[in-house]
C-alpha cells in the first residue's frame, strides 16, 4: 500500500517533462552530478557543504538576511508570511519553491495549499534536500532535485513561484525568469527576494564589490520589476530593505 508521501511524489512526477528517479525521499533529475552547474561564488560553495544545511534555517539564513536587510527588513518568519500572502495561495493550488534549501518556505506553502494542493521544493543540493525531507511537514509537500534555472516542469502547471535569496546567485538569472514565467499558469503569481544595489554612488561601489567577492549579482532597484513587466507580469509590487528587494507580480 503506497504511503501518502509516495503518492505526493507520484503527483509531482506527473508534472515533470521527463521521468525522475526517486532518491532518499525526493525525485532526482541530476543523478550523479553534484549540481546543475559549477558554483558561481563563495556563497554557493558554502550552500553545497554538509555542515551549512544543519544550521541554515535556524542560524545562517536569519543572520545573513538581517545583515543584508538591515534593522527594518522582515524577519525570516515575516518573509515566509509575506511570500505566502503575495502568492495568494489557496487549497488545491500548486506552488513551486525554487532553491528551497531546507524547506522552510515549502512547508508553509504546503500548509496553505492543503488539502488537495501540492507544494514543490526544488533545489540542486543533496545536502539541503536531505535536511528538508528530514524536517517532515505536510503531506502536500514534495521535493525535487533539479536545475533551478530551468525547472523541468511542464508549461503552465503551477499557480505560484517563489524564489527567495537565490536569483542573484544564478549564472543565468534572465533565463530563470523566463522559466518561471513558462511554468506559471495564466494569472499565476511570482514572488522574489533578491539583491538591490543602492542608488547613492559610494554605496553602489561597496555593494558591487561585495557582490564580486561573494559571487552574487547585484541588481539595480527597479531592474527585476522591469524584467517581470517585459515577460507579461502585471500588478507588480516592490519592497526594499537594505540591499534586498522583494518583488511580486501576476502573470497576465
Amino acid at each position: 500500500m503506497p504511503t501518502s508521501r509516495t503518492t505526493t511524489l507520484e503527483r509531482l512526477s506527473a508534472l515533470l517533462e521527463t521521468p525522475a528517479e526517486t532518491s532518499d525521499g525526493y525525485l532526482d533529475l541530476l543523478g550523479a552530478a553534484d549540481q546543475a552547474g559549477p558554483p558561481t561564488g563563495l556563497t554557493q560553495r558554502l550552500m553545497r557543504t554538509t555542515v551549512l544545511p544543519q544550521v541554515y534555517e535556524r542560524y545562517w539564513r536569519p543572520a545573513l538576511g538581517r545583515a543584508l536587510k538591515g534593522p527594518f527588513g522582515p524577519s525570516m518568519t515575516g518573509e515566509v508570511r509575506l511570500a505566502t500572502k503575495l502568492l495568494a495561495l489557496e487549497p488545491g493550488h500548486t506552488a513551486l519553491d525554487v532553491a528551497c534549501g531546507t524547506g522552510r518556505f515549502t512547508r508553509a506553502f504546503g500548509a496553505a495549499v492543503a488539502p488537495g494542493g501540492l507544494a514543490i521544493g526544488l533545489d540542486g543540493a543533496r545536502t539541503m534536500l536531505a535536511k528538508a525531507v528530514a524536517e517532515g511537514g505536510p503531506q502536500s509537500v514534495a521535493y525535487l532535485r533539479a536545475d533551478a534555472v530551468r525547472p523541468p516542469l511542464k508549461e503552465s502547471t503551477v499557480d505560484g513561484v517563489c524564489c527567495f535569496a537565490a536569483l542573484h546567485m544564478f549564472a543565468e538569472p534572465e533565463a530563470a525568469l523566463d522559466s518561471f514565467a513558462r511554468v506559471l499558469k495564466p494569472g499565476g503569481r511570482i514572488v522574489l527576494l533578491t539583491s538591490a544595489r543602492r542608488g547613492w554612488q559610494p554605496a553602489r561601489l561597496i555593494d558591487s564589490a561585495g557582490g564580486i567577492v561573494s559571487g552574487q549579482k547585484m541588481f539595480d532597484r527597479g531592474e527585476i520589476a522591469a524584467s517581470l513587466r517585459a515577460r507579461g507580469f502585471t500588478a507588480i509590487t516592490e519592497r526594499y530593505a537594505g540591499v534586498t528587494q522583494i518583488v511580486a507580480g501576476r502573470l497576465g
